[in-house]
């Protein structure tokens, strides 16, 4: 693993224990020699997350859509800042970039960034792990949800498998780090209509 792909907000969220997570994730990347890759903004976690990991020393690509750029939300002091076209080259520049991904708090866009990639996974796409930092409760809920997806018989119980929880960066890129995606099934009821 040399590469790891966050997704995480554009905002600093409500709590400051959203920045001092975004800090101490971006502590373990460096201190590890993992590279970030991430969505390229200069504003709210986005932001904190990069500077933290370029004041540590480490690497970082941002991936931007030229949009964005436009609306002056890019991190313009990246050593490596890539513009491209849409949003979907954004994620699939991202996914081909990383070795990981691991979601952070954030909103709309962190939850469809993360929950593509896990998807891919599902489907077999991909064999790399997916993984949510568990900071403050945050993401109890989206758990609880996936919970009563497997329970309503909408999801395997073996694709919860696919994703890994920790509150401990330091924990939770170890487990990224010896992850062996199980073989996941997705359908439960092909045949049946």
């Amino acid at each position: 693993m040399k590469r790891v792909c966050v997704f995480l907000g554009s905002s600093p969220g409500a709590r400051p224990v959203y920045a001092e997570a975004a800090r101490e994730f971006a502590a373990e990347l460096v201190a590890r020699d993992l590279a970030l890759v991430y969505g390229g903004g200069r504003v709210g976690l986005m932001g904190i997350l990069a500077d933290a990991v370029l004041a540590a020393g480490g690497h970082v690509i941002g991936v931007i859509p030229a949009i964005l750029v436009d609306l002056e939300v890019a991190h313009e002091g990246l050593p490596d800042l890539r513009v491209v076209a849409s949003m979907h080259e954004r994620k699939a520049l991202m996914a081909d970039l990383s070795d990981a991904f691991v979601s952070l708090p954030g909103g709309l866009g962190t939850f469809e960034e993360f929950f593509e990639v896990l998807t891919w996974g599902q489907l077999g796409m991909h064999r790399k792990p997916c993984a949510l930092l568990e900071v403050g409760g945050y993401w109890a809920t989206l758990r609880a949800m996936l919970a009563n997806a497997v329970e309503e018989r909408f999801l395997r119980p073996e694709s919860l498998d696919l994703l890994l929880v920790s509150e401990s960066p330091a924990a939770l890129l170890d487990a990224c780090a010896d992850h062996r995606p199980p073989p996941v099934a997705k359908w439960l009821d092909r045949e049946s209509r």
